[in-house]
């Protein structure tokens, strides 16, 4: 597939859309729509128990409350390395500094249509602080699951977000593989 042109429909501070003039193989034309917005990064925290720590709030899209893990990119579509960004994202949102933080991950949210990229985090040894939430998260509500109530909670479909939901799913094969990465 190739790009023939490229033009910016719309801009704000997180992200930019785009309408991409593309040829196929076949030599057939169309067009693809495409949100532009930075790399992001989430952060599974994990307690010395097992415990997994969400946050909740409401998403403006589905107009619901979501439970999710941690997770944000920074203002003005600015591109800080995905390591300094999840370190932010768990101050900022929990409060919590993490003694360990290890990449369990990278994850594509919505490729059909996004070019957002996601770098998955496992947070541990961790210290609780104050938060640190910006003006648009003062809502947000934060609490401690054990794996049986997060899963329980995905059952119910308090927790819907497709990248809290691949996030755990790294979590799972993570310590599947004895706390590697990657197969067995």
């Amino acid at each position: 597939m190739e790009q023939v042109s490229s033009r910016q429909v719309y801009a704000n501070s997180w992200m930019t859309v785009r309408e991409d003039a593309i040829r196929r193989a076949d030599g057939s034309n169309g067009i693809y729509g495409v949100i532009d917005k930075p790399t992001y990064a989430l952060v599974v925290p994990r307690d010395d128990e097992g415990r997994l720590h969400l946050v909740e709030q409401f998403r403006y899209p589905v107009c619901a409350r979501r439970w999710e893990f941690p997770a944000g990119t920074a203002p003005d579509r600015a591109a800080p390395h995905p390591d300094d960004l999840a370190v932010q994202e768990l101050v900022e949102e929990t409060g919590l500094a993490a003694g360990r933080m290890e990449l369990l991950g990278t994850i594509d949210v919505a490729p059909g249509m996004s070019s957002q990229r996601g770098h998955v985090y496992l947070a541990t040894e961790l210290t609780q602080g104050p938060a640190q939430r910006e003006a648009t998260e003062a809502d947000m509500r934060a609490g401690w699951f054990t794996p049986a109530e997060f899963e329980a909670m995905i059952d119910e479909g308090a927790v819907a977000d497709a990248q809290t939901l691949a996030a755990y799913a790294l979590l799972m094969l993570r310590d599947r593989n004895g706390g590697h990465r990657g197969s067995a």
